[in-house]
């Protein structure tokens, strides 16, 4: 069990931490810091803990979304397939993706008492390196497991707020930072990552500094191809309204909702701009509420088809850039899923189960009313394949009637 600690080792470490985090735009990228550390034996031993943060002013950000979103409107034919995994880790958080190249993104590794999980779950994909590492912010049931992650793969970038924390857990993803001599950089809006050439990562969020860790959180959109994907953390109302603000593209084809959809979160105006037609709720057993009965209505109200994994456990999107592919587990067995309704979960049904070890059902998402119709399938109906909520524009439950 992981603890709040006092020591010298640990204050040093996060005014390290913090001082590289206020690093100014006209410095250099990169920033060492030497630390001393106290012995048992009165000794000290130096060490280096290295922190660089990305500093974009506002036009290069503006240069840089532009020229993404030209080379996506040019070519949103992509090769290969994309996957999204957002793994059981209980009550917790944690989604790995895997590109078509086979390179990954690991946002968040649940909380300590998942490490071995998280680590048996990667390496049972196939998983030696993490390209990209994201701490989205310092609670324990998001980077827990950070320092077992670290520890046991290869690691390329970090991403992490610039929010402090004196949590033995925040100290222990610090150490396994320092003891890899790898570098932090800073997760915050406008930046763009540099991963695979079919697909566009870029932070969204925090848009500011805020005094609330939850609205701290990195949070990222992927794009690949005409699919994209939003990822949350615990971002709570505040975040969610600077994001709108912002003038984000926040449209989004699969959303994670946020802070294991607590009714902090997900607002009426945020959902409005995501548009999503999937909503993917990290949860396990929690005395918090966890999700709320208010936003799963929001969602249920809106069409947006929802899996929980305490109801589905490990839960697989895999994507070709137009279409969707939803696997999950459950008791250690692959099941269809045929994106089970809202209402039926949160009644708690499962709907139909098969029996084969292994099968998905393809989603089509329809990018609007004309290849519906093409597609012979007008109207849809709220649940049908397809169906989505920007296609129903009365909200009548009938699209592209």
């Amino acid at each position: 069990m992981k603890y709040r600690i006092t020591g010298l080792i640990w204050t040093i470490l996060l005014s390290v931490f913090i001082f590289a985090g206020c690093t100014s735009a006209d410095t250099s990228q990169e920033s060492q810091v030497h630390v001393a550390q106290n012995t048992n034996q009165a000794t000290q031993a130096s060490a280096v803990v290295e922190t660089q943060h990305e500093n974009i002013q506002d036009n290069q950000q503006v240069t840089e979304t532009s020229q993404v979103q030209a080379t996506t409107q040019q070519n949103n034919d992509v090769s290969g397939e994309l996957q999204v995994h957002f793994i059981d880790v209980g009550q917790g958080a944690s989604q790995l993706i895997i590109g078509s190249s086979g390179k990954t993104i690991l946002i968040d590794a649940g909380n300590n008492n998942q490490e071995e999980e998280i680590v048996a779950y990667l390496r049972k994909n196939s998983i030696q390196k993490i390209d990209i590492l994201v701490g989205t912010h310092p609670d324990a049931d998001h980077i827990g497991g950070l320092d077992a992650v670290i520890d046991n793969f290869e690691i390329g970038k970090i991403y992490m707020p610039k929010v402090q924390s004196n949590t033995k857990t925040f100290e222990d993803v610090l150490l396994a930072i320092q003891r890899k001599g790898l570098k932090i950089s800073t997760a915050k809006a406008g930046v763009s990552l540099d991963w695979e050439p079919d697909a566009k990562v870029q932070m969204i969020a925090p848009v500011r500094e805020y005094n609330d860790d939850n609205d701290m959180s990195a949070v990222i959109k992927l794009t690949f191809g005409e699919i994209s994907f939003l990822f949350t953390g615990d971002a709570e109302s505040k975040s969610e309204h600077d994001m709108i603000n912002s003038k984000a593209d926040l449209k989004s084809d699969v959303l994670l909702v946020a802070h294991h959809g607590s009714k902090s979160s997900t607002t009426e105006a945020f959902l409005d701009a995501v548009q999503p037609s999937y909503g993917v709720i990290q949860v396990g057993e929690n005395n918090y509420g966890h999700p709320a009965p208010e936003i799963l209505e929001r969602l249920n109200k809106r069409g947006v088809k929802v899996y929980r994994n305490d109801l589905h456990g490990d839960i697989v999107f895999v994507t070709d850039g137009k279409n969707i592919k939803v696997s999950h587990t459950k008791d250690g067995k692959e099941e269809a899923t045929a994106a089970s309704r809202t209402q039926e979960e949160t009644q708690g049904t499962q709907g139909t189960q098969a029996t084969q070890s292994k099968v998905t059902t393809e989603t089509v998402i329809y990018k609007n009313c004309t290849e519906v119709r093409q597609a012979g399938k007008a109207p849809l109906y709220r649940g049908d394949p397809g169906y989505s909520r920007k296609l129903d524009r009365d909200g009548d439950g009938v699209a592209c009637e």
